[in-house]
């Protein structure tokens, strides 16, 4: 989204998305008010001729010269279902963590054949594999700086600088106002998707949620003044752990909030992100919130291919006790933030801003349009 944002401004690229869910998101209607054509084609076992047809359809109707798939190994087989109708260009990104497929070995064994396969399609179809950071694509299998077909390289996420840099001031005091607080409140954001168990070592708990839950109650039994704002999708596990949250007697203090629209003025107003993930693409969060001035402390999980300016960026390892993990939380809730103009302009003249994410993607396509002429 944020790439076609820029690229809309000036017309020049045609951007248009399929959505292998079927499902509708909330940029849809963004996206298609900036120029973008959606097309909803579920990917799955059961429809493979159908949605290989409606694939097919899609491309030779769009004429397109590059696609760009984020499904990392799964891209093998959409190359493979798009054989002779396939653009010039043809990027697979890898940007989530692969603990999602080795769980998956465990529940479906025949998920490992597909995956080994998958992989070797890339290596038959793709003119690039990009990845969100060089320690994600050494996870995948794949050496970066690599130029023989296809070719390997980290192309970080983008986003709009602007958004999150700016005065703090006036975000505080509404993000005060809305949950009650005082003044002298210190804010931590955790932002994620909730994971599915209450358990510190489960699989399938990849950002940590309730580990974060449980340093937070630390800290906040140590320091009154501890609030706690946590953000993200998944509604049954929200309402499980509010019903914690409201059992310690917490539950003014530590807020679960949901899917939010407004992750920059709740970054400005923050006063850190606590980001504990057991595993990351990269953790594109963390470079937002050094955009915003926020100071982090996350796991050691986390790529530090996210760090851009080290005085904000604090790791823990996650087999360190809670009780160091909640020290340090509130030693850094207590440092003062950087200057916001210092933050907007490191983080401008980094890979992450969108201009700068946007030229490296347009060279990988150029590059492989001219090899191709």
């Amino acid at each position: 989204m944020e790439l076609l944002r820029l690229w809309s401004k000036s017309g020049k690229v045609q951007m248009d998305f399929l959505l292998t869910s079927g499902n509708r998101g909330i940029f849809d209607d963004e996206a298609a008010a900036l120029g973008a054509r959606l097309f909803y084609c579920p990917y799955g076992r059961g429809r493979l001729l159908q949605f290989a047809r409606e694939f097919r359809a899609i491309l030779r109707e769009g004429n397109y010269d590059a696609i760009h798939d984020h499904q990392d190994y799964v891209s093998g087989w959409h190359f493979l279902l798009g054989w002779g109708v396939l653009p010039q260009v043809r990027v697979s990104h890898v940007h989530i963590a692969r603990m999602h497929i080795t769980t998956n070995y465990v529940v479906n064994p025949g998920r490992k054949l597909s995956t080994a396969l998958g992989r070797g399609l890339l290596d038959r179809f793709a003119t690039n594999v990009c990845g969100t950071s060089a320690a994600i694509l050494r996870e995948y299998g794949f050496e970066p700086g690599r130029t023989r077909r296809p070719g390997v390289s980290v192309a970080h996420c983008g986003f709009s600088v602007g958004r999150f840099s700016g005065s703090r001031d006036q975000n505080r005091m509404d993000i005060l106002r809305e949950f009650g607080w005082r003044q002298e409140a210190k804010l931590v954001l955790f932002t994620g998707r909730l994971d599915q168990a209450m358990e510190f070592d489960h699989p399938k708990n990849s950002k940590n949620s309730w580990f974060a839950l449980n340093v937070v109650k630390l800290a906040a039994e140590r320091d009154a003044q501890i609030c706690l704002i946590m953000a993200g999708a998944g509604d049954e596990m929200r309402g499980k752990l509010a019903a914690v949250v409201a059992a310690w007697g917490l539950a003014q203090r530590l807020q679960l909030v949901g899917v939010r629209q407004d992750m920059p003025q709740l970054m400005r107003a923050a006063d850190i992100l606590f980001f504990p993930s057991r595993q990351e693409g990269l953790g594109m969060v963390a470079v937002e919130a050094q955009a915003a001035g926020l100071p982090v402390l996350a796991s050691t999980a986390v790529p530090r291919e996210c760090v851009v300016l080290p005085e904000l960026c604090r790791f823990l390892p996650l087999n360190r006790p809670l009780e160091e993990w909640a020290e340090t939380l509130l030693h850094i809730t207590t440092k003062p933030r950087l200057p916001a103009v210092i933050c907007r302009d490191a983080m401008q003249a980094s890979p992450f801003s969108i201009e700068n994410s946007a030229a490296t993607l347009s060279t990988i396509y150029t590059r492989n349009t001219q090899r191709a002429d």
